[in-house]
């Protein structure tokens, strides 16, 4: 199985974590029983997930000229992405406020400060993975100048432009995403994260293939899905685009979120992505 260089165009943002016995009600407060800042925003945890994975990824994005700036690169440079394409800018970096109640639900509003001056190169090689934490025409942008297969996790929910929805090999969403987003119908390939239940495969609309949720004991699902995305793009990269294999490639990516929902962290500790693919169904052909 080939270690493929997962480029990620997307977010550095810092998380502000509150952990609370309910998430608040609109109009209500509710006391925070702990607090974490932590260094986050989806792009990130991305690339920093593909690294765990393979041992390497890149991010193209952008961050402030400020200390939560440098503190969110260094973290990066650990985590073992490479930042050479960040940019630092005279703007604010971007700032998450992250609500967590003991189940590990959570509610998050951002604020994107510098991840609205991402400016992506105009040539990529791939796979290649964007989000809707940047701007829509980064996303536009990043899927012209790929290379290979590019996949958009299609999270903050908006009404996305069918060319963008044409240039995308893959698009990750959940279900609340899945069923506000009606244009998806139309798209290539789409894999759904449904919770504990797994996740599923649509070609234009249509079921190809499902994967069964992996047991697991949840403490935050904060950084579950970019950890699932950076897997599962990662493992349909490794092999072909058949449904057995997109089978694995949920099944995959399933371990993968389950165990990130373990974790208080959005950026968990992971195995490697080999690791992952021995605990998905042993009777479904593996890619090679």
């Amino acid at each position: 199985m080939t270690n493929a260089l997962l480029t990620v165009v997307g977010s550095v943002n810092e998380d502000v974590t509150m952990f609370s016995t309910a998430l608040p009600a609109p109009g209500g407060t509710v006391l925070a029983t702990s607090v974490r800042r932590s260094a986050g925003g989806k792009g990130a945890n991305q690339a920093a997930a593909a690294a765990a994975l393979v041992g390497r990824s890149r991010l193209i994005g952008a961050v402030g000229r400020d200390a939560f700036g440098d503190r969110m690169l260094d973290a990066l440079r650990s985590a073992h992405v490479d930042v050479s394409l960040v940019r630092r800018v005279s703007i604010d970096t971007g700032r998450a406020y992250i609500s967590v109640d003991p189940s590990g639900e959570n509610s998050i509003v951002v604020a994107p400060g510098a991840n609205a001056s991402v400016v992506v190169p105009p040539t990529l090689r791939g796979p290649v993975l964007c989000q809707l934490e940047v701007p829509v025409r980064a996303a536009i942008e990043a899927a012209r100048a790929t290379d290979g297969f590019f996949a958009l996790n299609a999270a903050p929910a908006t009404t996305l432009p069918r060319e963008l929805i044409d240039d995308c090999d893959l698009v990750v969403v959940n279900e609340a995403e899945y069923a506000a987003m009606p244009e998806l119908r139309d798209a290539r390939l789409v894999v759904v994260t449904l919770g504990a239940d797994g996740a599923a495969a649509f070609e234009r609309g249509v079921e190809i293939a499902r994967a069964s949720g992996r047991p697991a004991e949840v403490v935050s699902s904060v950084g579950a899905g970019d950890a699932f995305c950076a897997a599962v793009v990662l493992a349909i990269a490794s092999g072909s685009s058949v449904s057995s294999a997109l089978a694995v490639a949920c099944a995959v990516a399933c371990a993968v979120g389950a165990a990130a929902v373990a974790s208080l962290d959005a950026r968990p500790a992971l195995g490697t992505l080999t690791s992952y693919f021995a605990l998905s169904d042993a009777s479904t052909p593996r890619p090679t």
